[in-house]
């Protein structure tokens, strides 16, 4: 893979610290009651979430009716019906990529899955068909990330090569969803890593761990991987780490389909592709599938109660 130049000094990076979109966990939560906490790793609601809470909170702007005409507009398909109905409601920099779709300049989608079960359930399902929608509508190229190091990091129960198979597993309901063969790339990060790895440090280089500690509240008490993955889940935004795909490109626009709740992954994603001088990457937003026992917290493989999984029988 091809070197890219570091644009940055270093010694300006503290500085450039007090200009980032991210929030630390601390700071979003100063002054509110604890009825309501969305953050990457946990979703609760006392009456159910606020969305327009979290518009505010994550610093997001919604999806407006002239975002949906405008797409239709470009596309010349009907607006897909997550979209029309709200489940998609939020976004960052959307209009930067419908600009440069309508300039005839490319993008690139990327999604991906933490695999913690052997089965996708309902609510893994809605990024996935929306990004099926997205790959059809505007005829691009898809990465889907398979995140199967944050899993074995994250979840003590579980060893690597669990880790593998669950995604492997999981392959298989994702490739359901009709993606393109030909314009659609699907990795593990355990296989993939050699060509994440460049991206992967100078992200890493640029994010501190009081960032980290932060956006995600670890402590001296976590494992050390969890400080180091964000990167791992940054780099994929950028495009010159499919070299198969785009060469050593840089300036190929991604947008990224995601629940609300990975928001903080890809804020701090967005700092640091502006001091690598990359492109940031865009997102758009879903709402949370609920679970099973009420709208006060989404479904999660984590909890087999609160969720319906692809594999389950009529009788579970």
């Amino acid at each position: 893979m091809s070197d890219v130049k570091e644009e940055v000094d270093t010694t300006k990076v503290v500085k450039e610290e007090e200009k980032t979109e991210t929030k630390p966990q601390e700071e979003e939560k100063a002054g509110e009651k604890k009825d309501q906490v969305v953050d990457a790793f946990n979703v609760y609601a006392e009456g159910g979430i606020d969305y327009d809470k979290l518009l505010v909170q994550f610093g997001c702007s919604s999806i407006t009716e002239e975002h949906i005409a405008r797409i239709e507009r470009l596309t010349g398909k009907p607006v897909h019906h997550f979209l029309k109905r709200g489940l998609f409601f939020s976004h960052r920099d959307l209009d930067i990529i419908l600009n440069s779709y309508e300039n005839g300049k490319p993008f690139f989608l990327y999604t991906g899955r933490g695999p913690s079960s052997e089965s996708l359930h309902f609510g893994h399902l809605v990024p996935f068909i929306f990004t099926k929608y997205l790959q059809e509508a505007f005829d691009v190229p898809l990465v889907i990330q398979i995140t199967d190091d944050e899993k074995y990091i994250h979840k003590q129960n579980l060893k690597l090569d669990q880790c593998v198979k669950m995604g492997v597993e999981n392959v298989k309901d994702i490739i359901a969803c009709g993606f393109d063969p030909k314009k659609t790339f699907i990795f593990s990060d355990v296989e993939y890593i050699q060509y994440l790895y460049p991206n992967v440090l100078k992200c890493q280089r640029h994010i501190t761990t009081n960032q980290i500690r932060g956006i995600f509240g670890f402590n001296n008490s976590d494992n050390c991987g969890k400080f180091a993955f964000p990167a791992v889940q940054a780099a994929p935004s950028f495009s010159n780490s499919f070299p198969h795909i785009f060469g050593d490109r840089t300036d190929v626009a991604c947008l990224i389909p995601q629940a609300i709740d990975q928001d903080p992954y890809f804020r701090m994603t967005r700092d640091v592709a502006t001091k690598l001088k990359y492109r940031k990457p865009a997102c758009i937003h879903s709402k949370f599938f609920p679970a099973l026992q009420g709208h006060e917290t989404k479904m999660s493989s984590s909890d087999e109660n609160s969720a319906i999984f692809m594999t389950d029988t009529p009788k579970q």
